[in-house]
């Protein structure tokens, strides 16, 4: 009789066990990019490429659906920009709500003052829904507002290259790709470095 009623509990309880991983299996992964030409604070043309990547659950699930910091980067730079929201860990929420990046001593400025972890250097919205950049659609706008402190520094005896997309008071419109994680549709496009060399 004890080796039956066990047998049940342990029927009844392997759904429990089971679910939370029968859910994550229900999610649908994604690639966000786009590349588009801007100008560093230097005024040289570049190409600056945005990315960042989803999980989709479907309505039914008990999971909301999550995504990572979003990435800028700067063609021939060695700076690359993660902008977070409040589902993020590595969030610092000291300069603000919304899909952020804090500026660092040192390295930004905000005009003609040194930026800090309070300045917001650059910030995406995707309209009005969009808090989280797991809300984000297929159009976004990115505002930058810093320049770096030195477009190169040493390091190590070499010279790196630390400059960035050109701060604006317009933001930049930018239309996002989407496609399933893992498909030849959904790598990344590599950043030409032939420009870098000239």
């Amino acid at each position: 009789m004890f080796t039956q009623k066990r047998s049940l509990f342990l029927l009844l309880r392997i759904p429990a066990v089971c679910l939370p991983a029968l859910m994550a299996g229900c999610a649908s992964y994604y690639s966000h990019y786009a590349v588009f030409p801007a100008a560093n604070s230097s005024g040289e043309p570049r190409q600056v490429r945005v990315s960042w990547q989803s999980a989709e659950y479907p309505g039914w699930a008990l999971f909301d659906d999550k995504a990572t910091p979003v990435s800028v980067v700067t063609q021939c730079s060695q700076r690359a920009w993660r902008l977070t929201d409040a589902t993020h860990s590595d969030s610092r929420g000291a300069c603000g709500d919304g899909i952020r990046a804090c500026g660092e001593p040192g390295l930004d400025r905000l005009g003609d003052r040194a930026a800090d972890a309070n300045t917001v250097c650059m910030a995406i919205s995707g309209g009005p829904q969009a808090a989280q950049v797991a809300e984000l659609g297929g159009r976004i706008e990115l505002t930058v507002s810093c320049h770096p402190e030195q477009p190169q520094r040493a390091v190590q005896g070499e010279t790196e290259n630390v400059d960035y997309i050109r701060p604006s008071s317009v933001p930049y419109v930018i239309d996002v790709r989407k496609a399933p994680r893992g498909s030849l549709a959904g790598r990344l496009p590599e950043l030409d470095d032939a420009i870098c060399k000239q």
